[in-house]
């Protein structure tokens, strides 16, 4: 198909700024893009009808890490490198509400719970509490981590729980619904359905290769986190995490956001019903992928968990199932950096989108001087 002169002149001509990816980093980039250069000519691409990746497919969990996930990254990492991990989640959740306002994201916080499977396990996350209370309390001026009774009469976990005393949760749908219409406010310019399969770095432009058609900008962006490795060459792995939701259930008390087995596993209440993820652990090489899908191994064992441990009296149905693909690598810390002359870069978000994406965001537009 042939674009008309108005399409090619409104669109694609005189582009200063191109974001590929309209999830969180995406938008956020071009607001802040947008702070630094009102005049600009900013255009965001997207693959997908809606964001492609994990932006409005995740669980909605305002989290910053569980106690046995931040005990298992203080062996991979120093203490100041997990300090900085989380006081960067912590701050990028709070310019999400900052953005955005409470009320608008149905930001509530309710407390985060690890169940844990045993009670030798309790016991060696118990054991590590203080210690980690204490690293953390120059950012949260308290104690993050507490402990209170099987409330929830979960089955099959030990009968005491660690709470997060700060975590939270909100509708990603809303988050992204608000950023969109945000960012298109300032009059940023958004396109769906057209995927960048290449492009050519020249002295003074980009040229841009599409699925669609070709198109010079002055400046890339690359905000596409689990798919990066398509345009980039950095640590960045696909993972994808499958994702199931209930009917509505009369009278569920289930009220919070809940891991199991060290994150691998996290469900929550949202609209009377029990949103559930996870078990990337039990087949990782197969979630290794970019392709968006359900597993029966996956979800069979959702299903189980569901049925025995989090709604073991109570008759439950299936309603929805989806896929997200996030973006990880061996090191937690996300990948914010110039890669050449005029392109630049925000992935490997490590599956903490919700908690630091809009700082990835307002970080990747700052690069640019």
């Amino acid at each position: 198909m042939n674009y008309s002169y108005w399409e090619l002149k409104e669109w694609f001509t005189n582009v200063d700024f191109t974001i590929v990816g309209s999830g969180i980093v995406g938008l956020n980039c071009a607001l802040e893009l947008k702070k630094k250069h009102p005049k600009a000519k900013i255009l965001i691409l997207e693959k997908g009808m809606l964001p492609q990746g994990a932006s409005t497919k995740n669980a909605g969990f305002a989290c910053f890490g569980s106690l046995s996930e931040i005990i298992d990254d203080l062996n991979s990492h120093t203490e100041q490198e997990v300090f900085n991990l989380i006081a960067k989640r912590w701050k990028g959740l709070q310019l999400l509400r900052k953005n955005l306002g409470d009320a608008t994201i149905d930001f509530q916080q309710n407390k985060g719970f690890e169940l844990c499977e045993s009670g030798d396990f309790f016991q060696e996350c118990i054991a590590e509490k203080e210690n980690i209370n204490q690293l953390l309390k120059p950012i949260f001026k308290s104690d993050v981590f507490s402990t209170c009774d099987n409330t929830f009469g979960f089955q099959k976990v030990h009968q005491q729980y660690i709470v997060n005393n700060f975590e939270g949760q909100i509708d990603t749908g809303k988050m992204a619904s608000e950023l969109l219409k945000k960012v298109q406010s300032l009059g940023v310019k958004m396109l769906n359905n057209i995927t960048v399969e290449s492009y050519i770095e020249n002295n003074s432009n980009i040229n841009i290769k599409t699925n669609k058609l070709d198109f010079y900008t002055t400046k890339l962006l690359i905000a596409t986190n689990g798919f990066a490795s398509q345009l980039l060459q950095e640590n960045v792995k696909p993972a994808r995490a499958q994702v199931l939701i209930t009917k509505p259930i009369k009278n569920l008390l289930i009220k919070g956001t809940f891991h199991l087995d060290k994150g691998y596993y996290y469900f929550r209440n949202i609209d009377d019903r029990i949103l559930f993820g996870g078990g990337r652990n039990l087949d990782f090489k197969t979630e290794e992928t970019t392709e968006f899908g359900e597993t029966e191994i996956i979800q069979n064992q959702l299903e189980k968990i569901l049925k025995e441990t989090i709604l073991p009296n109570t008759n439950f149905e299936i309603e929805h199932r989806w896929s997200g693909i996030m973006g990880v690598g061996n090191q937690k810390k996300a990948i914010v950096k110039q890669v050449s002359n005029n392109i630049f870069c925000g992935v490997r978000l490590g599956g903490m989108g919700v908690a630091i994406g809009s700082l990835v965001g307002k970080e990747l537009a700052e690069l640019i001087k």
